[in-house]
């Protein structure tokens, strides 16, 4: 049986036994399910050696992607935190060992524990590998209420996988996910509506999903330095420093998320896709850039044929030696999947920025989607010259997909040998499903 299939089963086949008309939950039951330290957790079950040590998942050093990505609980006692360098971890933690990341055993684990969480309902809402929503509402009368159906899944998940989780249970998905934020690992925690005043408004903003650095820094500005301090202020004065997005989070300080739990199964719709990466080395010349441009341009280009998509707008992201952003934007002439296209596009962009200091990473999106299947032939100079680079783009990915992907190469690869190595898709192939609703 198809995997797609079972999902829900167990759930709908117990649903069959209410009765006809029985009043479902008004108040809503939402968990939110955390796999602690997820990637770290999945090495230490197939690397006993690595168990009761300080380990951390991290990328390559020698490629500058020398970050941690996860560690385990003996790590993070040394103060070792994910997203920092290594060698500062390692100088928190001399003994710290590590392991390079296995990102199809991490997807069979995040793909395994939505199979535990199917059986209790049919509303499973992915964030990124390691963490989901799930709308209980409706479960309650069958499996109890929504701590006792955290705590199965909590039992459920470390007994079967080896893993363990940490679930927050609320009336709603902000709660839910701070709940399981609160108290790790192997924990379930409860927050409900009268509970928000004494323990949510006295937290730090930060904790808030979706304030990050700069937005705590921006209203700490403004005195505004907990969730309560949030939650009290004029919502227009938030409006005014913050935009729309300070609507947004009052809402979510105050409890009034209501957004829904998506159905096991249901796609959203793709509305860009993107690759991005950190160099070997920070770059300084424009042969560089042109050598990374061309490795992302030709990785998305890949991703937008898979999808039959045609893209119009390319987005361009740069980050310099000194970690300062840069984000420029620009149409294409006509819709397109080529990488030639993508790149003369995103390397007018770069000219357009005038960074004066050396990247050090570089990130190349499209959007504007749109379905393609089927092409006319065209006597227009512009659309036949696309459709020969599309049809030659095409033959080349299926020599690289059947000899390698350095089987066939630009000439400017060869130019260097070590920028030319780097793999955007398969370097960054994990790209968390962002929550609907406020981005920073």
């Amino acid at each position: 049986m198809n995997p797609d299939d079972k999902k829900g089963k167990l759930y709908k086949e117990r649903l069959f036994f209410f009765e006809w008309g029985e009043k479902m939950p008004s108040e809503r039951v939402i968990l939110h399910s955390d796999m602690n330290n997820f990637y770290a957790s999945v090495e230490c079950r197939y690397h006993p050696e690595f168990r009761g040590r300080p380990m951390a998942v991290c990328g390559n050093p020698e490629l500058r992607h020398g970050i941690i990505l996860a560690k385990n609980e003996e790590a993070k006692r040394f103060g070792v935190k994910t997203g920092e360098p290594i060698w500062q971890a390692v100088q928190k933690c001399p003994e710290l060992v590590f392991a390079e990341p296995h990102y199809d055993l991490y997807t069979d684990y995040s793909r395994m524990a939505k199979e535990i969480y199917s059986e209790y309902t049919d509303q499973v809402e992915s964030f990124g590998l390691d963490e989901c929503w799930l709308d209980v509402s409706g479960s309650t009368r069958l499996f109890g209420e929504g701590k006792t159906i955290a705590e199965e899944i909590r039992k459920k998940v470390r007994t079967e996988l080896g893993v363990t989780v940490s679930v927050g249970v609320s009336f709603n998905k902000i709660f839910a996910k701070l709940g399981s934020d609160l108290k790790k690992p192997d924990a379930v925690t409860q927050i409900d509506r009268e509970d928000v005043k004494e323990r949510i408004w006295p937290l730090p903003v930060s904790e808030l999903l979706y304030v990050g650095r700069a937005t705590r820094n921006k209203l700490a500005k403004y005195g505004i330095f907990t969730i309560g301090d949030l939650a009290v202020s004029r919502v227009e004065f938030l409006r005014y420093i913050l935009g729309k997005s300070g609507v947004t989070l009052w809402n979510f300080a105050n409890g009034r998320d209501l957004s829904p739990v998506s159905e096991i199964g249901a796609e959203r719709q793709i509305k860009s896709i993107g690759n991005s990466t950190t160099t070997p080395r920070d770059l300084t010349r424009e042969v560089e850039v042109k050598i990374t441009l061309y490795l992302l341009c030709e990785s998305v280009a890949a991703r937008l044929r898979k999808h039959d998509f045609v893209c119009t707008t390319v987005q361009l992201y740069l980050r310099d030696c000194d970690l300062f952003g840069y984000e420029r934007q620009g149409g294409l002439l006509l819709p397109s999947a080529n990488a030639e296209d993508l790149f003369q596009k995103s390397f007018s962009l770069y000219h357009e920025a005038r960074v004066t200091k050396p990247l050090r990473s570089l990130g190349v999106r499209v959007s504007g989607l749109s379905v393609q299947e089927h092409v006319q032939l065209s006597l227009l100079p512009e659309e036949r010259n696309m459709q020969r680079q599309d049809q030659l783009e095409r033959a080349v990915e299926g020599l690289r997909e059947r000899y390698g992907r350095t089987s066939v190469q630009r000439g400017i690869m060869y130019t260097d040998t070590t920028l030319s190595r780097l793999d955007p898709e398969n370097d960054h192939p994990s790209h968390p499903v962002g929550f609907q609703g406020l981005r920073e």
